[in-house]
């Protein structure tokens, strides 16, 4: 594995590497990466180049890393690649990089789940439950991502055990009453209107923001038909989160004529710009800020998702309906969400299975 050196006109020495390998069709290649400031360097590069050609369980995790986000970069959002890269960098590179994937056993793995459950972050706090569980979710990915293509022969995560919880208990909403007052405290009319649709309509936020002038419809209906995100300063266009979620909201005449009027005073709008010219960063601030000024306590603005759900379930519509027009995958995934929300429903069946007894 030797490495080589050369000398710039300036006089300055670099090193380089080069190298043949055989990629996974079976070819041999040659790679070569030159500006390297040490040997030390040049020879660390070709190491963990070739490392990544090993299809074997004797590969280094950060190798095995790089391969999997190169192969899930194909088939994952950007914006889902972005919360993985995050997790991946910040909570398992630093404990696991340098290690064989064949070397991480359930002891490890222990270890390493106990020092994210006694972490305190600077504000003195534990990682949340919800948080715990997708970190510790995100490994166990990785290891069974490993098991069927690397010959790892069992995942250690699952010997280990879970941590977290996959939900945060008690959900935070806002009622009607609540929402409105809020509401008056927003000076910003395009502010004011974002949260009126989001608690209105129940949308997901990248839904909200994508919006344009021909998803307005003269029917009064929404048309949901894409995400909005930004990635690493990149404004992107996605499609929404599942094909349920590509659907069309009914909203009350109220909210339709503030949309139109508001789209009214847009000069020049194009029908491929959004209406909504801020991001979600804009709108996390804004009702921090809000709620503070109504004497709220203070949600997130997903939760005006919930808010609205919640709202729902009051006026009692049933979770089918509910799961259609928030865009669910599946009537499951709003009874799983919601399922506290119908606390008396149970009773109410007793109760009218009694009137049947009598009868």
């Amino acid at each position: 594995m030797p490495a080589y050196k050369y000398t710039l006109k300036s006089g300055k020495v670099l090193w380089y590497a080069n190298f043949y390998y055989t990629d996974w069709t079976g070819q041999k290649k040659h790679a070569c990466k030159r500006g390297f400031k040490t040997q030390r360097e040049a020879k660390e590069y070709e190491r963990n180049f070739l490392d990544q050609q090993n299809t074997t369980s004797d590969i280094l995790f950060s190798s095995l890393v790089e391969n999997y986000l190169e192969d899930m970069r194909h088939r994952l959002k950007p914006t889902t690649m972005e919360q993985k890269e995050f997790i991946i960098k910040g909570k398992l590179l630093p404990y696991f990089g340098r290690q064989k994937i064949c070397d991480i056993d359930t002891i490890k793995i222990r270890k390493w789940q106990n020092e994210l459950i006694s972490h305190r972050q600077e504000n003195g706090k534990p990682f949340s439950q919800t948080y715990l569980k997708t970190v510790n979710n995100q490994m166990s990915a990785i290891m069974n991502y490993a098991v069927r293509h690397y010959r790892l022969a069992a995942n250690p995560c699952h010997a280990a055990g879970s941590i977290g919880r996959s939900s945060a208990g008690s959900m935070k909403i806002w009622n009607q009453e609540e929402y409105e007052q809020f509401s008056k405290c927003i000076k910003k009319s395009a502010m004011r209107l974002a949260f009126d649709i989001l608690f209105y309509t129940g949308m997901r936020c990248g839904e909200l923001l994508a919006l344009t002038e021909p998803d307005i419809l003269p029917t009064k209906k929404i048309s949901v038909n894409k995400n909005y995100a930004k990635v690493d300063g990149e404004e992107l266009f996605l499609e929404p989160k599942t094909p349920k979620a590509n659907r069309t909201i009914s909203i009350p005449d109220f909210l339709y004529d503030d949309i139109i009027n508001y789209i009214s005073k847009l000069g020049g709008l194009c029908e491929t710009d959004r209406i909504f010219y801020f991001t979600k960063s804009a709108l996390d601030k804004e009702i921090k800020v809000g709620a503070k000024a109504a004497g709220l306590e203070p949600i997130r603005v997903h939760d005006l998702r919930h808010s609205h759900a919640s709202m729902l379930v009051d006026m009692g519509f049933p979770p089918l309906e509910i799961a259609e027009r928030l865009g669910h995958e599946s009537v499951k995934t709003t009874l799983d969400t919601y399922s506290h929300l119908y606390p008396e429903k149970d009773s109410t069946i007793a109760g009218r299975l009694n009137e049947f007894r009598k009868k």
